[in-house]
């Protein structure tokens, strides 16, 4: 058996097992902070679509999640069910990406981030505002309302170690689109896009399209994440999808290196994981630190891996020609 298929039995394992072992040793909140990972990988995977693989700087991107979010908990509190709530908040994270994408798809660099931006704060500000459907800055559910337990046939979704392994099968299922279109026809065409746009078009690649593909599905998979997140959470409030939140995301691939998939999981894990492990032993005097520490990391990598900690092969070649100036 090949060594990377080795690799990946051993982590699926240690992953599946991780929470039997933290249970059995009562250490709840691990497996809290684990699943809490398992959320903003997917997240990440997703931006990782349209900032690693076709270069386009999008930093409103938890308008996204948020609609996932809002759109399942409000299908939930009426009772429908967790299977149902889950694909129609992926289409309405598709169809308004779709619908942001159309006109925003044809600016380039600064002006699309600052785009994004604007529509991500847009976002937060009608949830905030629109008190009739979002219930304002109070959340949903209202008080008195519930939602629909999450089933699995006779099983019932209740604590975090299921939530987990539903979590785990999410990740796993975004691992697995995100490798099959890096090294898909359309895979190579986002990079080629991300390369040179102008030569991609004049080799035939329909860019418009194509970028609106890799758009509108960025955009499902982060409508997933927020399904999810307000299933296991059980409450959500605008104030959970702010522009830092975005940018937190973008860090996160950066740091890990963008266009990588395992460096996307790495940059989450040290981004998400690292700072709640350390307040749950440092306590929470850590809090106050946070932000300074996040602050060196990123400047420490930057200086001395501008590529990110687990670059892709293609964009650490690239990098290398730049520095050398050849």
């Amino acid at each position: 058996m090949p060594r990377r298929s080795v690799l990946i039995c051993l982590v699926l394992a240690v992953l599946i097992a991780l929470p039997i072992v933290l249970n059995a040793l009562g250490n709840y909140y691990i497996i809290h902070v684990a699943a809490l990972v398992g959320i903003y990988c997917i997240l990440c995977l997703a931006l990782n679509i349209t900032i690693g693989y076709t270069g386009l700087l999008d930093l409103g991107f938890m308008a996204f999640y948020a609609i996932g979010a809002y759109t399942a908990a409000l299908l939930s509190v009426v009772g429908v069910s967790f299977w149902i709530s889950l694909p129609a908040a992926v289409v309405a994270g598709g169809f308004f990406r779709y619908v942001i994408g159309a006109p925003v798809l044809r600016l380039r660099g600064d002006y699309l981030a600052i785009v994004t931006l604007a529509f991500g704060e847009i976002v937060r500000l009608i949830l905030n505002n629109f008190d009739l459907l979002t219930n304002g800055p109070k959340g949903l559910p209202r008080v008195g309302e519930t939602m629909t337990p999450v089933r699995l046939g006779l099983w019932r979704l209740d604590n975090d170690v299921h939530y987990f392994y539903l979590i785990l099968f999410f990740v796993i299922a975004a691992v697995f689109v995100s490798y099959r279109l890096e090294h898909s026809r359309l895979g190579r065409a986002l990079v080629a896009i991300r390369e040179d746009e102008l030569a991609a078009q004049l080799s035939g690649i329909n860019v418009a399209r194509t970028k609106a593909v890799a758009f509108v599905l960025s955009g499902m998979f982060g409508a997933l994440a927020g399904a999810i997140y307000v299933h296991w959470i059980g409450f959500i409030t605008p104030d959970m999808f702010t522009f830092w939140e975005s940018v937190l995301l973008v860090s996160m691939i950066v740091v890990g290196g963008m266009g990588n998939i395992a460096g996307t999981l790495l940059g989450v894990l040290l981004l998400v994981g690292g700072p709640e492990l350390l307040r749950s032993t440092l306590g929470t005097r850590f809090v106050d630190y946070r932000l300074l520490l996040f602050g060196a990391v990123m400047i420490l990598v930057i200086i001395f891996r501008p590529q990110g900690l687990l670059p892709s092969r293609r964009r650490a070649l690239e990098l290398h020609r730049t520095d050398t100036g050849s």
